[in-house]
């Protein structure tokens, strides 16, 4: 996968998630994945159509979603990962999607998104691609993680 898309992912967690005042936000690593996805928590999938096709899915435990979805909420304190928590995860992946899309447009690729779908529990997605990359990342000291399962047209 190009460096470019990488960087548009990782880069768009660095930039956006301190602006809900989030200031400790780290990358770990990446490394290719195989196309089976095993998570528990919150996962939020997000379709890319364009130059670009595929999905990208935000994996995170249902702890670091609730303290996510707290900054959100301007501090509100979430207790249970309702429907309230959930909507802000959903703009958070919208928000995390589109400062992607915008940076890879600067660099001439042209792409939508989809509106996220997001799930909980523990499960099992299969991408469509054969070759995954993994991002991973710590959200104050949490698991964040990033799977892109992308392919240029």
């Amino acid at each position: 996968m190009n460096e470019e898309i990488i960087s548009a992912f990782k880069d768009a967690v660095l930039n956006v998630v301190p602006m809900l005042g989030i200031s400790d936000v780290k990358f770990i690593g990446e490394e290719n994945h195989n196309k089976q996805i095993e998570s528990s928590g919150v996962i939020s999938i997000i379709g890319i159509i364009g130059d670009l096709t595929g999905n990208v899915f935000l994996s995170m435990q249902e702890e670091c979603a609730k303290k996510i979805a707290s900054y959100m909420m301007f501090g509100m304190e979430v207790v249970d990962f309702d429907e309230l928590a959930q909507s802000a995860i959903s703009e958070l992946s919208n928000m995390l999607a589109a400062n992607a899309s915008i940076s890879l447009s600067e660099k001439g690729r042209k792409t939508d998104i989809s509106t996220p779908t997001l799930m909980t529990g523990e499960f099992t997605v299969i991408s469509s691609l054969p070759d995954v990359i993994s991002l991973s990342m710590l959200i104050e000291d949490m698991p964040f993680n990033i799977y892109l399962s992308i392919k240029e047209r």
